[in-house]
C-alpha cells in the first residue's frame, strides 16, 4: 500500500455509522520506542459531522510538527464528543512488555471516555480486555480520521509530560528528544547512567544497568 501523501478519511466511521452506531472512538498510542518515559494512549470521539477549516490538516501526528499539533490540539478537545487519555509506565513496560503495557495504556485512555463508545478503531492492535465492538487497522493513523486524531493527542500528551520529566531529571534532554535514542540521549546515558524513568528492559540500558551504573 503507498501511504505518502494520503489523507486520513471518515470511510470507516462512516461504515460504522450506516450499520447503526453511533458513538465510535479512534485510539492511537505514541511512545513505544522510546529508551525513557510512558507509553500514552489517546482515545478521542469526534461528532458526524465534524466541520472547520482545520480538519484538513489533520494527520497522522509523526507527519506533523509540533507546532501543527499544538494548534490542532486545542480544536480536537474543543470539539470532541469525549477525550480521553491514559498511560502506561515505564517500570510496567519492562513488567509486561512494551505490547501488553501499549494495550494497558489504550484501555485505560478508552475507560475514560464519557459518553461510552459504542465502537473502537484501532491503529493496529486489538484489545482483549475492552468488551466494545472494535477493528485493529494497519496503518490506521495514516488512514482514519478519528485515529489520526488520537495520535495528535496523545503525542501532545505525551510530549508535555517528557518536558515535566526534563525538570525532574536534568541533563538527559528530554524535553528535545522526548526518551528517543538521539546521539545527545545515548551521549548523556554514558556519562549519567540511567535515571528512574528508563526502561530497564531496553538496549543499551539493560546493557547500562548491568554495569551497575545509574540509579
Amino acid at each position: 500500500m503507498r501511504l505518502a501523501g494520503t489523507i486520513p478519511t471518515m470511510v470507516e466511521e462512516n461504515l460504522l455509522y450506516e450499520q447503526g452506531y453511533h458513538l465510535v472512538a479512534g485510539v492511537d498510542e505514541v511512545g513505544r520506542g522510546p529508551l525513557a518515559g510512558p507509553v500514552v494512549a489517546a482515545a478521542i470521539i469526534l461528532p458526524k459531522n465534524l466541520k472547520g477549516s482545520w480538519v484538513s490538516r489533520i494527520r497522522d501526528s509523526k507527519q506533523l510538527t509540533p507546532a501543527q499539533r499544538d494548534c490542532l490540539f486545542p480544536h480536537l478537545q474543543e470539539s470532541a464528543l469525549a477525550v480521553g487519555v491514559g498511560r502506561a509506565e515505564h517500570w510496567e513496560i519492562d513488567e509486561v512488555r512494551i505490547v501488553e503495557a501499549t494495550r494497558r495504556a489504550m484501555k485505560r485512555a478508552i475507560d475514560s471516555l464519557s459518553p461510552v463508545p459504542e465502537f473502537l478503531l484501532i491503529d493496529a492492535l486489538q484489545i482483549p480486555d475492552a468488551a466494545i465492538g472494535q477493528r485493529g487497522i494497519i496503518h490506521g493513523d495514516v488512514l482514519c480520521l478519528s485515529i489520526a486524531a488520537a495520535s495528535i493527542v496523545a503525542k501532545v500528551a505525551r510530549d508535555r509530560l517528557m518536558r515535566e520529566e526534563d525538570e525532574l531529571y536534568p541533563g538527559y534532554g528530554f524535553k528535545n528528544h522526548k526518551g528517543y535514542a538521539t546521539p545527545r540521549h545515548l551521549d548523556a546515558l554514558q556519562r549519567l547512567g540511567p535515571c528512574r524513568i528508563h526502561r530497564r528492559s531496553f538496549y543499551p540500558i539493560s546493557e547500562i544497568v548491568s554495569r551497575g551504573h545509574g540509579y
